[in-house]
C-alpha cells in the first residue's frame, strides 16, 4: 500500500463569463500517481499545468468553486474524500505542507518559538507548553538551524531567507507527519542556500522515513534529489517514471521539450525553448493536448491517449511512446 494514492482525480471551477453563461474549466483531468514512503517524488510541468492544484486537492484545501467531480485519494489506506472528518484529523499532523514565501507565509506578529509551539498544541492539545518548546528546539535543529534556543525567540524578519524556509519546514515536520508536500520549496533563494534547504530535507526523509513530494519547475533539483517522477501538462500527468529514465529517455513531446530546454549536462541535444502556450481549460480541444504544440502530431492525435508502457516503471501518455520517430 502506498502512502498516498491519487487516482483518476478531476478538479473542476465552474465561474459566468461576461454574457452571464455558465463556463467549466476542467483543471485537472485524470490525475493519477503514488508516492511511497520514504521517497521523494516530483511533480513538474509549466505553470498552468496544475501542480498546486493537485497538492491542494490531496490536502483538502480547495474551496469554491473548485469542485472534485471524480476521482479518489486515498493516504494510509483511508479514503480522503470520501472521509472529510478524517482528513480534517489528518492535515497538519500526518500530512503537512511547506508553502511558497516563507517570510509571508510566517505570523509577522509572533515569535518563532510561539509559531513551533502553537502548531503542536493545536493538533496535540494534551501537549504541554513545556513539551512543546523542547521538541521545538529539536525540531529546529533537525532542520540545520544553528543555535535553536536564541532562534526562539526572534521575529520572521530578523530571519534570512533560507532561515526562514527551514523554520517552515520545521513547522511540517514538528508534529512527525508521515507525508510532506513542498511547493516551490525554494522559491527565491539563492543556489547555494537552495541546495542546503533541498540537501535538508532529503536527509529528512531518509532519517525518518517520510514521503516527500516536491513541486517544481526545476528539473536540475528533480534530478539531484526525486526518485520518480510524474510530467504535468494542462491538469493531466502527460509521463511518469523514474527520474533516470524519465529525463534521460524521456517518451513525452513535451517532456522531451521540458529537457531539451536546459542547458547543461541534462540536455541531450542543445538549447532550446517550447513555443506555443497551454489550451484554454474552458475550452479543451480533442484528442492530445499537447497535439497544437507537439512537432510530431499525426492524425491519431485527435483522440485521447492512454498511458502506454516505455518500461514497467515509466510510461507516457503519447500514442506513439516508445516508438521510434
Amino acid at each position: 500500500m502506498s502512502l498516498l494514492e491519487v487516482d483518476d482525480l478531476h478538479v473542476e471551477f465552474a465561474a459566468r463569463g461576461l454574457d452571464n453563461r455558465l463556463r467549466v474549466a476542467q483543471a485537472l483531468n485524470g490525475v493519477s500517481f503514488r508516492v511511497e514512503a520514504g521517497e521523494i517524488m516530483g511533480l513538474v510541468g509549466e505553470t498552468g499545468a496544475g501542480k498546486s492544484l493537485t497538492a491542494l486537492a490531496a490536502m483538502g484545501l480547495l474551496r469554491a468553486p473548485a469542485r472534485i467531480p471524480k476521482g479518489r485519494i486515498r493516504f494510509e489506506g483511508r479514503d480522503l474524500l470520501g472521509d472529510p472528518r478524517a482528513l480534517a484529523g489528518l492535515r497538519g499532523r500526518r500530512m503537512t505542507m511547506i508553502v511558497q514565501s516563507p517570510l509571508t507565509s510566517l505570523d509577522p506578529l509572533k515569535r518563532v518559538g510561539d509559531q513551533l509551539v502553537r502548531m503542536q498544541r493545536v493538533h496535540q492539545p494534551r501537549l504541554s507548553r513545556a513539551e512543546a518548546r523542547r521538541r521545538a528546539e529539536a525540531v529546529l535543529a533537525a532542520v540545520r538551524i544553528p543555535d535553536p534556543a536564541r532562534r526562539m525567540q526572534a521575529w520572521p524578519h530578523e530571519l534570512s531567507g533560507g532561515m526562514a524556509q527551514r523554520v517552515l519546514i520545521a513547522m511540517a515536520l514538528v508534529n512527525d507527519p508521515a507525508l510532506v508536500i513542498a511547493d516551490e520549496p525554494t522559491t527565491g533563494l539563492d543556489v547555494t542556500v537552495q541546495a542546503q534547504v533541498l540537501d535538508t530535507l532529503r536527509d529528512l526523509v531518509r532519517d525518518r522515513k517520510l514521503g516527500a513530494l516536491v513541486i517544481t519547475h526545476d528539473l536540475g533539483v528533480v534530478a539531484q534529489y526525486c526518485a520518480r517522477v510524474a510530467v504535468m501538462f494542462a491538469g493531466r500527468i502527460v509521463e511518469d517514471g523514474p527520474v533516470a529514465e524519465v529525463l534521460g529517455r524521456p517518451a513525452h513531446p513535451y517532456t522531451q521539450a521540458l529537457v531539451a530546454s536546459l542547458p547543461g549536462r541534462i540536455a541531450k541535444l542543445g538549447y532550446t525553448t517550447t513555443g506555443g502556450t497551454p489550451p484554454d481549460l474552458y475550452d479543451l480541444p480533442a484528442g492530445c493536448l499537447y497535439r497544437d504544440r507537439c512537432p510530431h502530431a499525426q492524425p491519431a492525435c485527435l483522440t485521447p491517449p492512454p498511458r502506454n508502457p516505455v518500461s514497467a516503471t515509466h510510461g507516457a501518455a503519447c500514442h506513439f511512446a516508445g516508438a521510434p520517430r
